[in-house]
């Protein structure tokens, strides 16, 4: 993102320069080297860390969105009938969608054994049913998840994690020299991972 003269110039739109009155088209900024964007007066604003944020689960840096779904209510503060749908249901919802996109190319299988009257191979049963159950369990995942950040981990989470080694009483293990010993395991924080198809 740029400036000039205090007005945002953002990529793909088209603007107008505020100072000279030249139209400049949309692919304009992505088009130009940093040295002619100077040359008309554009200032580039940076983002700092603190302000990038997942947009699918949050409104800003610091807003997360609304995590469960929470009745419409009028200026009166009286139930509309209507509810406001939650990041939980938006995820459950794209679990099933998933979850549908992993059946459909095997359904011409359940088709052909239907109208043939030949058996579904039991392998092709297994791995259906096995996506249900994924779907299932991922979304009662999603529904025991306490907040955004636990959603998010639920979801995207790295597949391993660090942490210190524990004893035998689960106390953290440290080295000769008072440092933890760590080790890398498989995050409990993720989802069930979806089936494998079979080969």
């Amino acid at each position: 993102m740029f400036t000039v003269s205090g007005q945002t110039i953002k990529y793909d739109r088209a603007w107008t320069h505020p100072d000279t009155g030249v139209q400049y088209p949309a692919n304009w900024l992505r088009l130009t080297s940093l040295a002619e964007k100077q040359a008309v007066g554009l200032v580039e604003v940076t983002t700092s860390p603190d302000q990038v944020y997942d947009q699918r689960f949050y409104w800003n840096s610091s807003t997360p969105k609304q995590l469960n779904d929470e009745p419409i209510l009028d200026e009166d503060g009286n139930d509309t009938g209507k509810v406001q749908t939650g990041l939980k249901t938006q995820w459950k919802n794209t679990q099933d969608e998933i979850a549908a996109s992993l059946l459909a190319p095997s359904d011409w299988r359940i088709i052909k054994a239907k109208e043939t009257g030949t058996n579904i191979p039991s392998v092709w049963k297994t791995y259906r049913a096995a996506i249900r159950t994924a779907c299932n369990t991922r979304q009662a995942e999603i529904d025991a998840c306490a907040d955004v950040p636990a959603l998010k981990e639920l979801l995207f989470g790295a597949a391993t994690i660090e942490q210190q080694q524990t004893d035998a009483d689960g106390n953290g293990v440290v080295d000769d020299d008072g440092n933890p010993v760590m080790e890398t395991v498989a995050n409990p924080n993720i989802a069930t991972a979806w089936p494998d198809e079979p080969s």
